[in-house]
């Protein structure tokens, strides 16, 4: 199974593992799988044994589907915490020779060289542009004939505490994690088109207990914030409404309510027992209008958010997590954040649920990262070892730290 990518997103409230494959230029479906999280909270582990459990059901579920076993993985951790920084980096090319992956490796390892932070991690280096000699703009420098290789880029770096557990609990059920992403970057991989690569602007995940705000510029994640509301406030109002329990509120909020009270109907009712044991019958107009309130006070303070990041007018913002998939919910998003603002979609068939888009964005950018050194790897285990010799190679070169295995551009001798 060649060019085959595995990826994880440990969520508060669900972790979701997909698996595809890139064929003849495609990116393809394998498996996907989503169960209930444990153990976890705001992407950060609470409780070691819960979240292994939780971690081991979703990795088992897709093995059962592929009839393969998984060993290694892309990690999609939190935006929460994460900070980003401008570099530069040079380094000369011996003979004036042409441009390959080994150079561009080089170059941008240079680039975290003079960053020391004890309490952070490296997880990303996303190059702006690249320069060969008098050659300015490039986005891939390979093939160029020159004696001097210049980058632009930005590093992001995420507090070692929401990566360590999640990667010490993988490594326990013998998975390897080949390289780590922010959610964020992830995003943008997902929905980014060729008009998103020139402009400014926001991606809003609506998680369990938060919602992340990314900002971009040309399609690079400058900077991050969280706000402390997701669905579970929606949840909580329906379950106080209602005098439900929680299970039950998730069941209205997810069968029955509509995210926009527009086309909700008055005449509708939804039968429920409550906590007392009571029959209670649910009107669908009145509690899409208890989800709309909620939706409405979160993408208000998202909108503030965007407005704190940046100064400048954002040029798009794109809606996603996994109740962005309700119903009228793009209605909602332009009433509350404009017409710029749309629901994203997932470009993938056979994956449609947006709750995936950090895990399937972070294996389009493991993608790009491996075209951009012109290298070739998967991740299942039935490869042909002579295909991948070349990767494993780099893998041994790291040094030998936690992290040291990791896939990325930055832990190299």
């Amino acid at each position: 199974m060649k060019n085959a990518y595995v990826s994880i997103d440990v969520g508060s409230e669900s972790i979701k593992v997909a698996v595809c494959q890139l064929f003849g230029g495609k990116l393809n479906l394998l498996a996907a799988s989503s169960v209930k999280s444990e153990g976890i909270k705001k992407g950060i582990v609470t409780n070691k044994e819960f979240a292994k459990n939780a971690i081991k059901k979703a990795m088992n579920d897709v093995e059962e589907m592929l009839g393969l076993n998984l060993k290694q993985v892309i990690l999609s951790i939190p935006n929460e915490g994460s900070e980003s920084v401008m570099v530069h980096s040079q380094v000369p090319v011996d003979k004036n020779r042409v441009i390959n992956g080994e150079d561009v490796e080089k170059v941008l390892s240079e680039t975290v060289s003079n960053i020391n932070r004890s309490d952070m991690e490296f997880v990303n280096i996303l190059p702006i542009d690249f320069e060969v000699d008098n050659m300015k703009g490039l986005t891939d420098p390979k093939g160029k004939r020159g004696s001097l290789l210049k980058v632009r880029a930005v590093v992001t770096l995420a507090p070692k505490k929401n990566i360590y557990a999640l990667i010490s609990i993988l490594e326990e059920i013998g998975v390897e994690v080949v390289d780590i992403s922010l959610n964020g970057v992830g995003d943008i991989y997902t929905f980014k088109t060729k008009q998103i690569s020139n402009e400014v602007g926001a991606i809003v995940n609506v998680g369990y207990d938060k919602t992340d705000i990314s900002l971009y510029n040309k399609g690079i994640m400058i900077k991050g914030s969280t706000i402390a509301f997701g669905s579970k406030n929606i949840d909580g109002d329906i379950a106080y409404i209602y005098k439900l329990n929680l299970k039950n509120s998730i069941l209205l909020k997810e069968k029955f309510a509509l995210a926009h009270k527009r086309y909700a109907s008055k005449d509708e009712f939804y039968e429920v027992t409550n906590k007392y044991g009571e029959t209670v019958k649910v009107n669908q107009f009145e509690i899409s209008e208890v989800v709309m309130s909620r939706f409405e006070e979160i993408f208000s303070l998202a909108r503030k958010e965007i407005n704190f990041l940046t100064k400048r007018e954002v040029d798009y913002i794109i809606v996603t997590g996994g109740t962005s998939n309700m119903e009228n919910f793009d209605l909602l998003t332009k009433e509350v954040l404009g017409n710029i603002a749309n629901v994203g979609e997932i470009r993938l068939i056979g994956l449609r649920n947006n709750k995936y888009s950090s895990a399937v964005g972070n294996i389009i950018y493991f993608i790009n990262k491996l075209k951009l050194r012109n290298m070739d790897f998967t991740m299942l285990e039935d490869y042909d070892v002579e295909d991948n010799m070349d990767s494993q190679n780099l893998i041994d070169k790291v040094n030998d730290t936690m992290l040291g295995k990791v896939f990325g551009y930055f832990f190299n001798d």
